[in-house]
C-alpha cells in the first residue's frame, strides 16, 4: 500500500507496494531483520534513531521538526533517511532502520515476511487522497456493475475498489479488474475505451481527473474514514531498548501536528512540506487536506480495541483479511502484536 512521491516523479511508481515487490523485499531483509534484533540494540544504545520517511503528508509532517530542530530539544537524538516508499520498506527489513513509516496493511506484510514491527505511532488515516475515479457514463459505484475497472491488484486501492463494491451490495465477479500498475492507471483510464473506471492514490488520482474530461471521483477514502493508517512502525528491539526516546519521538509528532493545523503556522508548515517534495504550497495543500492528521486524542481514540474502521485494531483485521484474500501472504496475523499504543497513552 504504498504512497505518493515528489513533483520530478509525479507518475513513475509510486508503491503502496505492490504484493511480489514488498514480499521481495521483506522475504530478503529476514534474516538481516533477525540480526538486527538479535543484536544491533546492545550496539547502537547511544546511536540515533535511524527512522524511514516517504512522501506522504503523514510522513512529511516530520519535516518541520526536522528543519526546526524540535528533536534536540525534546532530547533525543534521530536520523531520519529519506526514501521511495517501497525502499524505506526494504532498507527496514533489511535491519538498517529501526523504525519506518508504513500503512498497517504494509507493516502487516512486512512482518508476514519475517521482518517483525510494531505500531507505536499512528500518524493519520487517508481521507480522500485515494479515489475510485470514473469517467463517463458512469457516475455511481452502481454504475461499475458489467464494467472493466483498471486497479494494481492486491494493493490498498484494490481494497479500497472491495469497500466501495460492498458498500453498494456489489461483488468484485459483477465486474471486470484490469491489472495495470498504479501509475500507469490515469493513462488506461484515458486510452481504454472499454474500461469505465479505476482506483488510484494521489497523484495518481489528479492525473486521471486531469486525462479525462467530465471524470470524476465516485468513491473516496473519505467515504471508509480509518480503512487505510499511516503509522510509525518500529523494530521490537529498538523500541523495548529506548521506549523513553520513542516516547519522545511520538511528543515531537504531536507538536507538528499542532503546528500545521494552526492557521497562524499553517502556511509556515506547508511551505517547509512542499519544499521537502518539491512542489509549491498551493500545489501540496490539497494533498494535505486528502490526509487527516492524528493528534494525541485522535490517536488514543484510535488505538482503542474494536472491529470497526474507527479503531486500528479493526482496521487492521481488515486489511489482513484482505492481504490473506488475495495471496499478498498466506498465513492471518495476529493484529494484536503489532500494536503497542501504551507510549501514545502515555500522559
Amino acid at each position: 500500500m504504498q504512497r505518493f512521491k515528489s513533483a520530478p516523479t509525479l507518475l513513475t511508481s509510486l508503491n503502496r507496494l505492490s504484493s511480489s515487490a514488498r514480499l521481495r523485499g521483506a522475504i530478503a531483509g529476514a534474516a538481516a531483520a533477525l540480526a538486527f534484533g538479535l543484536a544491533a540494540a546492545p550496539a547502537c544504545a547511544a546511536a540515533p534513531l535511524a527512522i524511514g520517511y516517504s512522501d506522504w503528508p503523514g510522513f512529511v509532517a516530520f519535516q518541520i521538526a526536522i528543519d526546526k530542530g524540535w528533536f534536540k530539544q525534546a532530547g533525543v537524538d534521530v536520523n531520519f533517511q529519506w526514501f521511495d516508499y517501497s525502499a524505506s520498506l526494504d532498507a527496514f527489513a533489511a535491519g538498517k532502520l529501526d523504525a519506518v513509516g508504513a500503512t498497517n496493511g504494509d507493516a502487516l506484510v512486512t512482518g508476514a515476511s519475517g521482518a517483525k514491527n510494531v505500531m507505536v505511532l499512528l500518524t493519520d488515516y487517508s481521507s480522500g487522497n485515494d479515489m475510485i475515479v470514473a469517467k463517463p457514463p458512469v457516475r455511481s459505484v452502481e454504475g461499475l456493475k458489467g464494467k472493466k475497472v483498471g486497479v494494481e491488484v492486491g494493493l490498498v486501492d484494490h481494497l479500497l475498489l472491495d469497500t466501495a463494491l460492498e458498500k453498494h451490495a456489489l461483488k468484485e465477479s459483477d465486474l471486470t479488474l484490469v491489472n495495470a500498475k498504479t501509475n500507469e492507471l490515469p493513462q488506461v483510464l484515458a486510452s481504454s475505451n472499454d474500461v469505465a473506471a479505476v482506483g488510484a492514490w494521489q497523484p495518481n488520482a489528479g492525473e486521471a481527473l486531469k486525462r479525462v474530461p467530465g471524470s470524476r471521483p465516485i468513491f473516496t477514502s473519505a467515504d471508509a474514514p480509518g480503512l487505510i493508517y499511516d503509522a510509525i512502525t518500529v523494530n521490537p528491539v529498538s523500541l523495548s531498548s529506548r521506549k523513553a526516546d520513542w516516547e519522545k519521538v511520538i511528543k515531537v509528532w504531536y507538536r507538528c501536528v499542532a503546528y500545521i493545523n494552526d492557521p497562524k503556522t499553517q502556511p509556515d508548515a506547508v511551505k517547509i512540506m512542499s519544499a521537502r517534495v518539491g512542489l509549491t504550497p498551493a500545489q501540496y495543500l490539497p494533498l494535505l487536506k486528502g490526509t487527516h492528521l492524528l493528534d494525541a486524542a485522535a490517536a488514543k481514540k484510535a488505538f482503542i480495541k474494536g472491529d470497526g474502521l474507527d479503531s486500528v485494531y479493526g482496521s487492521s483485521v481488515n486489511a489482513d483479511k484482505f492481504n490473506v484474500r488475495n495471496a499478498v501472504y498466506k498465513q492471518s496475523q495476529n493484529v494484536s502484536a503489532y500494536i503497542d499504543p501504551t507510549l501514545a497513552n502515555a500522559p
